[in-house]
């Protein structure tokens, strides 16, 4: 997002904070009706242009949504939609964007509440893998011509009763609605914002064979100085590091292996 937008979103944040501070709103509660407003908006394309049409007064556009979602949503979702809808977005598919990202983040504040936050972090990054290892798993996913249901049923016999309900509601929400997106790339984002919960962020360390507590508060904190953020890391086994670890930070790889120093050493040699 850029600019109207950018600043539009903020502002829903801030305002989304403000609600699931309250201890009357039920945050994961709040979440589906987001969510089931986004899927709305998502497919109405002529409503969502109406919403952000900035020659329209905002007031205007506010009532608006309250007639229409007032009675199919809880009095805080209306708020909170009647202010995104008062801002001015740069495209009416921003808006959308926005919705989703906040029902993203009222199942991760539901889950930080709960004492389930660094769960949820983990389990979506061991999601992430197991699919990325599993070409059938990410088939049957991603399957275009699979019903929405069936894809519900399949990802409730993998993750009910094994994860953390804000979970399992994060990953059915993406691969049932992807909105356009890889799976790769919206389970990444989902992890991304649950960092963004606690404001650090996120490490994926590749190490041969497992790091001890120690090694892994160690690397936390060195890698919390160069960045001077919290860091939270998502641990990987792969044998094929010979030694040492690959740490990569967004888009910013540090590596360590012995594997790729002796590939660079190659590489001299070669030339």
């Amino acid at each position: 997002m850029n600019g109207a937008s950018r600043e539009a979103l903020a502002a829903a944040r801030e305002r989304l904070d403000a609600l699931t501070d309250s201890t009357s709103v039920d945050a994961g509660s709040l979440a589906d009706e987001l969510a089931a407003v986004t899927a709305l908006l998502d497919r109405e394309v002529s409503l969502r242009r109406v919403l952000t049409d900035p020659a329209q007064a905002g007031e205007a556009k506010a009532e608006l949504a309250r007639r229409l979602f007032g009675t199919q949503v809880s009095g805080p979702a209306a708020d909170l939609l009647s202010g995104m809808v008062r801002s001015r977005w740069s495209q009416s598919r921003d808006l959308v964007d926005a919705l989703e990202e906040l029902a993203n983040l009222a199942d991760l504040t539901a889950a930080q509440k709960a004492g389930g936050l660094d769960d949820v972090e983990d389990e979506l990054f061991r999601f992430g893998r197991i699919v990325a290892s599993n070409t059938e798993l990410r088939a049957a996913l991603t399957d275009r011509k699979a019903t929405t249901s069936a894809k519900g049923e399949l990802l409730r016999s993998l993750l009910g009763g094994r994860a953390n309900a804000a979970t399992e509601r994060l990953v059915t929400r993406l691969v049932t609605a992807p909105r356009g997106r890889s799976l790769e790339s919206g389970l990444e984002s989902l992890s991304k914002l649950a960092a963004d919960r606690r404001n650090r962020m996120v490490a994926v360390v590749t190490s041969a064979v497992p790091l001890s507590d120690t090694q892994k508060q160690r690397l936390g904190a060195a890698l919390a100085k160069l960045y001077g953020r919290p860091m939270h890391l998502n641990l990987d086994v792969d044998p094929e590091v010979l030694g040492g670890i690959r740490v990569q930070v967004g888009d910013e790889v540090i590596n360590g292996s012995l594997a790729d120093r002796l590939e660079d050493a190659s590489r001299r040699l070669a030339s």
